[in-house]
């Protein structure tokens, strides 16, 4: 397991008010975590055709987020450097018709990365102890359930060589305040903007009632969950790169053997 101020302990009882939101850790500001910032994503882009090559495993990043938390700018910043053939990205809507008649994991398992693979969740299976608690979509007794569900589905896709990395971008309601009124105010931004962003704000505290019961009921060994302060952008992205390099130098890849006779080889 990770080692990091902001994974929430397996067995603990999270309280997100007590998780700083605009925390920076060791940097004072921006520009004195930018250069490491771009060292990490650099490094990232080498590990990740590390990993495709040796296609032994596979990294499965889970972002969840209250709206404007960041999920869309994290995955685009993060991730700039790696080869899109060895990444994919799978953004969880509302449930279709066909979705809804299975089980509901049965999509989330469709879009688990192969091995070789970085595969990122742009919100995920979580939804439904998010989403469906919150609006009372579900009975109580089907959601409680979930939980030891989804520990069961995580465990044995760590069983098969995948490495689960969860994130809970946080940030604060202020925070969001803005990041919504930023949008409204910029034209270019409009096509970002949701009336039922606004309508969600009036929640706010359910959801972080089930985010607090859904990360601390679902950090495992095997899937460990991390709190990340998100209200300043660029320190979101440096505690990501830093997470997930770390995460997959623990893997200790090689590249495969060459083929025998390649000493022999002469290209005409």
């Amino acid at each position: 397991m990770i080692d990091s101020p902001y994974l929430v302990e397996p067995g603990s009882k999270l309280k997100l008010s007590q998780c700083d939101t605009a925390d920076t850790g060791k940097f004072k500001n921006k520009d004195q975590a930018r250069p490491a910032i771009a060292k990490y994503i650099e490094r990232l882009e080498k590990l990740q055709e590390l990993l495709y090559a040796q296609s032994k495993h596979a990294l499965l990043i889970v972002f969840q987020a209250m709206d404007t938390g960041g999920k869309d700018g994290a995955i685009s910043h993060v991730f700039s450097g790696v080869n899109p053939q060895g990444c994919s990205v799978t953004s969880f809507k509302v449930p279709t018709e066909l979705e809804k008649a299975h089980d509901f994991l049965w999509r989330i398992h469709a879009a688990a990365p192969r091995r070789g693979m970085i595969g990122i969740f742009n919100r995920s299976h979580y939804e439904s102890v998010l989403v469906e608690r919150v609006h009372n979509l579900v009975p109580e007794k089907v959601w409680r359930h979930r939980y030891g569900q989804i520990n069961d589905f995580e465990e044995m896709l760590a069983d098969e060589g995948v490495t689960i990395l969860k994130f809970f971008l946080h940030i604060s309601k202020d925070e969001q305040k803005r990041r919504l009124q930023a949008r409204l105010d910029d034209r270019e931004k409009h096509w970002k903007f949701s009336v039922n962003d606004v309508k969600e704000r009036e929640f706010w505290g359910d959801y972080q009632d089930a985010y607090q019961d859904a990360l601390g009921k679902c950090s495992t060994k095997a899937a460990p969950w991390f709190v990340v302060p998100a209200d300043h952008k660029w320190y979101r992205n440096w505690v990501l790169s830093d997470t997930i390099i770390r995460a997959l130098h623990k893997l200790h890849m090689q590249y495969p053997p060459a083929p025998k006779g390649l000493d022999k080889v002469v290209i005409k």
